[in-house]
């Protein structure tokens, strides 16, 4: 550690510290215009920022007595290497000036006595006030606490090309990750979960699409489409198609598979991931909205239609800190009118006997359980069918109850939630393989 690592790291947690765009887009940037930094030099800077994003909060109150821009982020800095990485004064020597060692007894010296809860689950006010009225204040802390650590790594194996032991076996083989801990997800049966980060992008299993990274929620969420060989399903704001992909390896490559997103940016990015992954029932559709005519023509068609929908992301604040500051309470209202409609829109595209599944990566019951309950008024043609029993049809022992439910401090994954409703009506026959 030294001054110059300091000053870069302050430079580049001022840009993310307007909280304009997200967080990760700025550190690509970032490191695009500082290719001289070496890999261990990016590696700090990267986790010293992001730390400083997932305790700004109470960084803020333990480092900020008088507000200066220019002086602001290096206390911040400062406040995360003594107040959570445990750095001694001392440790820190070669990167202080004479003045910023004053900052650093004084900030040393400060406890967090006092503090209101909500600055000690580093969250808004508003943010914390809704998770206590969900979860108790007890659980609310714990969830926000867990979401102070880092995201595992986990993967999925792309089972058109590979088993999980064939991809075990040959990664507990390989150099590249000897001092990995490597092991199988708990709930999804091709997951596997690495103990820390890898630069997993240019991994010979990756190049060869035997691997796609994905949380293990995420990964369940397919699961919990259950789609059939030879179904009809649509996946309706596919975004980079990770969960599209793993749609169609449950798929066996048979049938047809729709991938919808309003972003031809978010498409051309499938693109590339569809030629790894070996499949060949996909189908990417560019629409302008949810109303689109595209999707006019296709009413009735599907056995299955996934709404992962465009949501808050704030059950992914252990991989995405900024969203906390970023997100507002007016942001949340809007989003649930898209919500709303969009789902309205599945229903359409579902045949009788299909299944529309709603998902979020949110925490909120504003997004999750008070969508799935208005659209079961407004549509009395569908019924909501247990998460679990869907997920125990196929051997996936996660009971949550009628909805699936996760939350990073009792899975270890992002927090997600989805629903399940099905159209009245005789049940989807199986199609054939086609």
């Amino acid at each position: 550690m030294n001054s110059t690592l300091m000053r870069q790291t302050a430079a580049l947690l001022n840009d993310m510290l307007q909280f304009e765009s997200p967080a990760d887009g700025k550190l690509s940037e970032f490191f695009r215009q500082h290719r001289e930094l070496g890999t261990k030099e990016r590696a700090w800077i990267a986790e010293t920022a992001y730390g400083v994003l997932r305790r700004y909060r109470y960084l803020r109150e333990i480092s900020i007595t008088e507000p200066d821009e220019q002086e602001d982020t290096r206390k911040l800095i400062l406040a995360y290497l003594i107040k959570i990485e445990g750095k001694s004064i001392r440790d820190l020597d070669e990167m202080l000036d004479e003045r910023q060692k004053e900052w650093a007894v004084q900030i040393k010296s400060k406890t967090s006595e006092g503090f209101a809860p909500a600055i000690l689950a580093d969250v808004r006010d508003w943010f914390w006030d809704k998770l206590v009225a969900q979860y108790g204040e007890a659980e609310a802390m714990t969830i926000c606490r867990s979401m102070f650590e880092q995201a595992s790594l986990d993967l999925r194996v792309n089972t058109i090309k590979a088993t999980r032991e064939e991809v075990l076996a040959r990664m507990l083989a390989e150099n590249t990750v000897k001092d990995n801990v490597i092991t199988t997800t708990p709930y999804s049966p091709v997951g596997i979960r690495m103990g820390s980060r890898l630069n997993i992008g240019k991994h010979i299993l990756f190049t060869e699409g035997k691997i796609e990274v994905q949380d293990e929620g995420s990964q369940l969420l397919s699961y919990l489409v259950a789609p059939k060989r030879g179904q009809m399903v649509a996946d309706l704001c596919a975004g980079a198609g990770g969960k599209t992909l793993a749609l169609g390896a449950l798929m066996k490559n048979t049938g047809r598979l729709y991938a919808f997103d309003v972003s031809e940016k978010r498409l051309n990015n499938l693109g590339h991931r569809l030629k790894r992954s070996g499949l060949s029932n996909l189908q990417a559709q560019l629409i302008n909205n949810e109303n689109d005519i595209k999707l006019k023509r296709l009413n009735g068609k599907f056995d299955r239609v996934l709404v992962d929908a465009p949501c808050s992301g704030l059950g992914t604040l252990r991989r995405n800190p900024d969203l906390k500051w970023r997100q507002t309470e007016q942001d949340v209202a809007e989003l649930n009118v898209k919500q709303t409609n969009i789902l309205a829109r599945a229903a359409k595209l579902c045949k009788t006997g299909g299944r529309v599944i709603y998902a979020t990566c949110s925490l909120l019951r504003d997004e999750n359980e008070s969508i799935a309950e208005a659209f079961l008024q407004a549509h009395p043609d569908f019924k909501l069918i247990p998460a679990s029993q869907v997920l125990a049809q196929q051997n996936i022992d996660l009971d949550t109850g009628e909805y699936l439910k996760q939350l990073p401090h009792l899975h270890g994954t992002d927090g997600f939630f989805a629903a399940v409703f099905e159209k009245a009506g005789q049940t989807t026959e199986v199609a054939k393989d086609s």
